[in-house]
């Protein structure tokens, strides 16, 4: 009996010796470690690999379920690679017994050695699902990096640059390698410095509003209608109108008497015109004498037509004439309205009390000048001595006295810039103590480096600074004293150098001034050590610092 087709041929397999092995399989293809060398007779008589879905024919020979396929396509009459013998495909069988067998033969997981697990052939792909030494792909859109599982949260949450960050102004997710990008072009939160120069930093949604009342924008003087073009800035502008007040007060004038010329100019035309009127009244009632005349001179019927013809002359040019003085009544009106200076002199009268009132305004200004003087004098002094009774509290408030000093360094990259540039080469930690009758101390350190470590390394120095009871301690300073930088990820990888106090060293004697000159380590922790996204000693911008000083052997007060 014979099938040419697979899925026939599937069908012609009825004989089975089992059938609980449903649920269990593997890849045909892998390359599979198996723990115990694998017996021959788990290999597939045709392809010599172990035997995957497992037929047996009836010499007693195993095949894979897809190599008997093979072997009846290759020929229409199958024979046993083994034994030569004539394969009959209505003997071949499922052995369902060697497939529960295979499935349960143990090998190694392919992540051997950092996986050391051990499975069964039929849960090898179930286990790789769980592996955490299997590679995966990350799973944040556009990022192609492969991540072993186990490290798969932390370069989601860390290192991966496409994750989504909370963008630190508005709160909203961007992906990270476009986040500055965000921030300068669409963040409406993003603090941006005043175009006009007012060293405010002001929110970008607000940059408009603000240049409606910065003190450094440009604006036009007030008395501009008047002639004075001066453009200055808006703080200055009261300024402006007090210096230039004579020379506002004299184009005021002057384009009073402009106005007052016009106005002249103006009764000029209108008397004009008034004569003209008059002129126009008086030949219309000369017409009208004349039509008089020439009604009763033909008031007969033979010179009716004439006189006809001579009354729709003069009514033509009576009517031209009445549309005539019309046009000048209403030019005359016209030019009446416009000579009503009634706003005019209203205007002049309202600037000549401002003037006034500016003018007593400016005689107070002049005593309150000297009194705000007086006061802002007054307040420095308060301001200063609360500035100094602040540190006080603050440096009470967070001292130390058990000879250990945990510094918290913020805004690290904006310290380092000004240390780069110059401006500020070191910072120093607020002092602590080894006991409370104890030696005063505090940390200095270069963000920049010091030393032969300028430009390259952080550099860390120890500070004896001259205290309240130095005449009761021994001199000079011998304890152990320990410099660390501290690991911020939980592992405690931390930093660590330790020096012992040198008693020949002038920076360990007693302070003749506030301090002795540091003593420490100029190259500390290199600049590529303490920035590497991998390393977790910056978090937030801050970092943190810590020194310990020995106090074995230190008697206390």
């Amino acid at each position: 009996m014979a099938c040419d087709e697979p899925a026939a041929l599937s069908g012609i397999f009825t004989r089975q010796n089992s059938s609980s092995t449903s649920s269990l399989d593997f890849e045909p293809d892998a390359d599979y470690k198996f723990v115990e060398s694998l017996e021959e007779r788990y290999k597939c008589a045709y392809c010599h690999l172990v035997l995957r879905n497992p037929h047996q024919t009836g010499c007693g020979h195993r095949f894979c379920q897809q190599c008997i396929l093979a072997l009846r396509e290759l020929n229409a009459v199958p024979t046993c690679p083994v034994d030569k013998e004539t394969i009959k495909m209505h003997e071949v069988f499922k052995d369902n017994c060697c497939k529960r067998e295979v499935l349960n033969l143990h090998v190694f997981c392919k992540n051997f050695p950092d996986c050391n697990s051990k499975v069964i052939l039929g849960r090898y792909q179930e286990h790789l699902q769980q592996c955490l030494f299997e590679s995966m792909q990350c799973t944040n859109d556009g990022c192609r990096d492969r991540i072993l599982r186990k490290d798969l949260k932390e370069h989601l949450s860390q290192h991966c640059k496409f994750r989504e960050e909370r963008c630190q102004y508005c709160d909203a997710y961007v992906v990270l390698i476009n986040i500055k990008n965000h921030e300068k072009n669409d963040c409406p939160d993003y603090p941006v410095p005043c175009l006009q120069n007012c060293s405010q930093i002001i929110l970008k949604k607000e940059i408009e509003k603000h240049h409606a009342v910065c003190p450094e924008a440009e604006v036009d003087c007030p008395y501009k209608q008047y002639g004075c073009h001066v453009k200055v800035k808006r703080g200055k502008l009261a300024e402006h109108e007090n210096s230039a007040l004579r020379e506002h007060m004299l184009q005021i004038l002057d384009k009073n008497s402009q106005l007052e010329e016009q106005v002249s100019d103006l009764y000029k035309s209108l008397e004009c015109k008034e004569i003209k009127i008059q002129q126009l009244a008086d030949a219309i009632k000369k017409c009208e004498k004349e039509f008089r005349q020439y009604t009763q001179l033909f008031g007969n019927n033979s010179n009716l037509m004439v006189s006809t013809q001579a009354l729709a002359s003069h009514l033509d040019k009576s009517a031209r004439l009445e549309s005539q003085v019309k046009q000048l009544i209403q030019m005359a009106n016209q030019q009446q309205s416009k000579l009503d200076l009634r706003p005019l002199f209203d205007t002049i009268e309202n600037m000549k009390q401002k003037i006034a009132l500016m003018e007593t305004y400016d005689q107070r200004l002049v005593v309150l000048e000297d009194q705000s003087s007086k006061h802002d004098l007054q307040i420095n002094i308060h301001k200063a001595q609360l500035n100094k009774n602040e540190e006080r509290f603050k440096l009470l408030e967070g001292t130390c006295y058990n000879g250990k000093l945990i510094w918290k360094i913020t805004d690290y990259k904006m310290k380092k810039r000004e240390a780069v540039e110059g401006r500020v080469l070191s910072i120093a930690s607020q002092p602590f103590y080894t006991s409370r009758c104890g030696y005063r101390l505090c940390a200095r350190a270069y963000l920049n480096g010091d030393g032969s470590g300028k430009g390259t390394h952080i550099s860390l120095y120890f500070v004896v600074m001259r205290g309240e009871f130095d005449s009761l301690l021994l001199w000079p300073f011998k304890q152990k004293v320990t410099l660390m930088l501290l690991d911020q990820s939980g592992k405690r990888n931390h930093i660590v150098e330790v020096f012992r106090a040198d008693p020949n060293s002038s920076s360990f004697k007693r302070p003749d001034g506030e301090m002795n000159i540091a003593s420490g380590c100029p190259r500390f922790v290199p600049h590529t050590v303490l920035e590497n996204t991998k390393n977790t000693y910056i978090r937030d911008d801050t970092l943190f610092l810590k020194v310990v000083v020995d106090l074995t052997d230190l008697e206390e007060l």
